[in-house]
Order: C-alpha cells, then sequence, then structure tokens
C-alpha cells in the first residue's frame, strides 16, 4: 500500500486497441498495486451496451473497484469534457485513501486529454445542443457542414462531412461563444498533473494477432446476446447520431434486424469494422502516445510472459514511485 506524498504518487494509464486485453492487466496490476480502476472507453460509460462494448464483467467488477462504467443512460451524448471531470474526481479519491488509480481505455482524446489537458472551450448550454438537433432534424448534416465551411473554414478542414459529433460540437461552440472552434483550439491546454505522475502503458501486439482476437471476440459478443441487446437498444428509438449508437456491432446489427442484411453478412460487417477501428487506434497511440512500458502481443495470450511483463511492471513502479506492492 502507498505512504507516498499524494502530488509523486502515480498515475497508470493502460492504453492500446480494442481486443488487446487491457481490463485483464488492469485487474493483475491493480491486485498488486491496491489499485482502481478508471474506464477511459467513451463506449463502455453506456449501461445499455456492456456487451458490444466488452465492458469488464460483475465478477471482475466486484474483485477489484471499478469506476465509470455504465454511468450513462444510452440517450446521453456523452463528451471528453463531462468524463474528464469525472475522471479526475475519481483520481483524486483514489490517491486521498492510498490507492493507486489505473486508468484504461482505447479513447485516445481522453487519454490525451488527462495528460495534456483541455483547451478551454466553454459548455454548451443544454438549450443550444437543443436547437443544433432540430437544425440537423430539419436541414440534414450537409447543411450543418456548409455552415462551418462558412463561419470556421480552418475546422470545417479538419472534419470529415459524415463526421455527425463533431460537426455538432462546431456548430454548438459558434453559436454559444461567437467564436469558432478553431479560435479555442488555438489556446495552448493547461496540464491537471505534472507529466512525472503518469505512467503509461501501451499494449502493442502485431496486426495479425490482435485481427485474430478481435474476430473470436465478435463471435463471443453475439453468443453473450449482443443481438438481444441491440434490439433493447432500438427499442429506445434513439437518434443513429448518439454515440452509444455509434458502438461498434449496433448499426450491423440493425441492418440484420430491420432486414437489409443476413446475419452472417452483419457479423462479418461487424468484425471488419472492428478491425478497422483497432487499426486505426493503433495508429493514434503509435503517433500520440509516449508510453514507459511497451507490450508487443495482447495480454492474457500467453500467462508465462503475462505474469513475467506484470512482475516487471510492478519492479518498475515500486523503484520510480517508492510505492509497497502487496
Amino acid at each position: 500500500m502507498s505512504h507516498t506524498k499524494i502530488d509523486t504518487s502515480p498515475i497508470i494509464i493502460i492504453a492500446g486497441p480494442t481486443a488487446s486485453g487491457k481490463s485483464g492487466l488492469g485487474i493483475e496490476l491493480a491486485k498488486r498495486l491496491n489499485g482502481v480502476i478508471i474506464n477511459a472507453d467513451s463506449m463502455q460509460v453506456y449501461k445499455e451496451i456492456p456487451i458490444l462494448a466488452a465492458t469488464p464483467s460483475s465478477e471482475e467488477q466486484a474483485e477489484i473497484p471499478h469506476k465509470l462504467y455504465g454511468i450513462y443512460e444510452a440517450s446521453n451524448r456523452g463528451n471528453v469534457m463531462d468524463w474528464l471531470t469525472l475522471c479526475r474526481q475519481e483520481i483524486d479519491k483514489a490517491r486521498n485513501i492510498n490507492q493507486t488509480p489505473i486508468i484504461i481505455g482505447g479513447t485516445g482524446m481522453y487519454i490525451d486529454a488527462l495528460i495534456n489537458g483541455l483547451t478551454p472551450i466553454p459548455e454548451t448550454p443544454q438549450a443550444i445542443r437543443n436547437k443544433v438537433e432540430n437544425m440537423l432534424q430539419e436541414n440534414g448534416l450537409e447543411h450543418l457542414y456548409q455552415i462551418i465551411q462558412e463561419t470556421d473554414p480552418e475546422t470545417a478542414q479538419k472534419l470529415s462531412p459524415n463526421d455527425s459529433t463533431r460537426i455538432r460540437r462546431a456548430i454548438e461552440i459558434w453559436l454559444d461563444t461567437n467564436k469558432p472552434l478553431s479560435y479555442w483550439h488555438n489556446i495552448s491546454p493547461k496540464p491537471f498533473y505534472p507529466v512525472q505522475n503518469f505512467f503509461k502503458i501501451y499494449i502493442k501486439p502485431q496486426r495479425n494477432e490482435l485481427d485474430k482476437r478481435a474476430r473470436i471476440r465478435f463471435d463471443k459478443m453475439m453468443e453473450m446476446g449482443a443481438l438481444e441487446e441491440v434490439k433493447r437498444l432500438l427499442s429506445k428509438q434513439l437518434s443513429d447520431s448518439l454515440p452509444a449508437m455509434r458502438a461498434l456491432g449496433v448499426q450491423e446489427l440493425k441492418n440484420y434486424i430491420e432486414n437489409r442484411q443476413t446475419l452472417e453478412e452483419a457479423i462479418e460487417l461487424g468484425k471488419l469494422h472492428t478491425r478497422q477501428y483497432a487499426k486505426r487506434q493503433s495508429t493514434w497511440f503509435n503517433n500520440r502516445f509516449k508510453a514507459d512500458s511497451i507490450y508487443e502481443e495482447c495480454f492474457g495470450s500467453n500467462s508465462e510472459k503475462d505474469n513475467f511483463f506484470v512482475d516487471e511492471l510492478v519492479d518498475k513502479l515500486q523503484k520510480r514511485y517508492k510505492i509497497l506492492a502487496k
């Protein structure tokens, strides 16, 4: 158990692509370091999609304290600012009682915001969000994108015309502050914690191993009831633009439920999109995440190597932060 001062105790981050075994590593480290696991996955915050979001099981969550999992209804439009506020609260709570915060996730934007801080973009009021939602419903996404092209060409260049979440956000900021999103992005962020507080771990498996794991995991999700999960989600009649409705597998299985594809086609497409997403995550972490320790295979596929890696991590953490392992 740690007896260090709060400002020098570690904040462990475990990052990596989907299906790489981040949760398994987090649990093993938490057992050794009196840890509390804090979610940094933008889909695992939604309570209605535990199967498709690969949320840790109730048994895993009972074994080690888990925070920020299943905290939102699918109707909620979760965002990085809200998550960051909650995450910092959980980090500070854990450190105050000498627990080691272990942040786990594959959402690069969340992890980057935690380490480097966020540009001080004001939180938009609900009335503005509702107004933009109405604009979207009445005029379509293309119209909103055209507004950004006219009012904020710098942001428009960086956005895909199909990225409804970011297009909405840019319009909301412009309507709320009378300043374009690019104005706010050009203000340098201030970090919340000293950089030396972070110990960053990157699970970086070979592409073929990750592809195989992603395919197997999608089959397991189907066995666990992913189709029923999507049917329950669709019964809520939510807008397709909500983040929870964009979770991997939701739209693909929706196509089957609405008779636009066979189940086999929907599953294959779900697997393909999962592998493509994992590739994008890997590219992001390779370019933007400077790790203190890298594990070059999926965690959970070789127990001997896994155990050796955990021992190595604990040793590094003890030396750097003078913490005591169990």
